[in-house]
């Protein structure tokens, strides 16, 4: 009886906590009326809780997502939840279109669109990312970790530059990972061709993150345009696809990640401030977690390496031949 009431009192406290965790949210009092915002990644995960918070800001959400029909029923899913009003009316507006990061060619089409059909882009938001999975190639011949991750990121970002530029002030999210900790940018296997390890590319893609928005930011100084990166925390979304998890174990691990792993409402929280919070207007080149700067290791702000790997980057996207 004892080990019950225990139980069932900490069942209820830790109801409570996550309970008082999902009601945070950073964005609650800020307007987006007027602001369009590409997401990457929008139809799951972090990206899909992203989008449905900018739209409750009454933002034009433009959600770039691979595939099409899961989109839009994401979409239709949010626009129910959050009750999509007219834009003349004062409410915001949720747009699909089709991008895939693991071609170019994809990249290249959707910002033709975008371009050809969007008069301002206040925020973009690259969040999609994939995660540990087996050796992959993209349409391009890119190791699909660094491919998807960083370079399709990279030539998104630079093709949309002019129109963020035109519409300052404006923001640039990038969402990395604390698991850049356990990478290093290795230019002379930068397509993982010599050996291949699956934890360690991501880590490595997730530092490529920091270090191109660290000097996107530099570039960009004086244009109105700020660059921010970020990491989620642990987060419950299915990012983690590729990871096995032994049938026995998955019970213990579905309890541990619902006690301890954040929503990908909690996991949003972040990439919603730095796209809305007028505490971050002007500030450039930092590193945020829980809505808060964060200190980097030093490989993370190693200049050197950052400009090294965007004018490499240049080169592996066509922007430079």
């Amino acid at each position: 009886a004892a080990a019950t009431a225990l139980a069932v009192g900490g069942g209820l406290l830790l109801a409570a906590w996550r309970w008082l965790r999902d009601s945070a949210r950073a964005g609650a009092a800020v307007s987006m009326r007027g602001k369009t915002v590409i997401i990457t990644g929008a139809n799951s995960g972090l990206g899909r809780a992203a989008a449905a918070e900018l739209l409750r800001m009454r933002a034009r959400v433009i959600m770039g997502c691979r595939d099409r029909a899961r989109a839009e029923r994401a979409a239709r899913e949010i626009r129910a939840e959050v009750g999509e009003r007219p834009e003349a009316e004062g409410g915001g507006e949720l747009v699909v279109r089709e991008l895939d990061l693991a071609s170019l060619r994809s990249v290249r089409a959707f910002c033709h669109r975008v371009l050809q059909e969007e008069p301002r882009l206040d925020v973009l938001i690259n969040n999609a990312g994939i995660f540990q999975c087996p050796y992959m190639k993209t349409e391009d011949g890119f190791e699909m970790q660094f491919g998807v991750n960083h370079l399709g990121h990279f030539l998104l970002t630079n093709l949309l530059l002019g129109l963020l530029k035109n519409s300052a002030p404006s923001r640039i999210v990038v969402v990395s990972s604390k698991l850049y900790k356990y990478g290093e940018i290795n230019f002379e296997d930068l397509n993982s061709e010599m050996s291949y390890n699956k934890s360690f590319c991501y880590s490595r893609s997730k530092l490529a993150n920091i270090l191109f928005a660290r000097e996107l930011a530099r570039r960009l100084e004086g244009t109105g345009v700020t660059v921010n990166s970020l990491h989620p925390g642990i987060v419950r979304t299915n990012l983690g696809r590729y990871v096995n998890i032994p049938l026995l174990a998955k019970p213990l691990f579905n309890l541990v990640s619902w006690a301890f792993f954040k929503t990908p409402l909690e996991g949003a929280q972040t990439s919603i401030y730095l796209a809305s919070s007028p505490d971050v207007e002007g500030v450039s080149g930092k590193y945020f977690g829980d809505c808060k700067e964060e200190e980097l290791l030093p490989k993370a702000m190693d200049d050197l390496v950052a400009r090294k790997l965007w004018d490499i980057s240049e080169v592996m996207v066509g922007l430079l031949k």
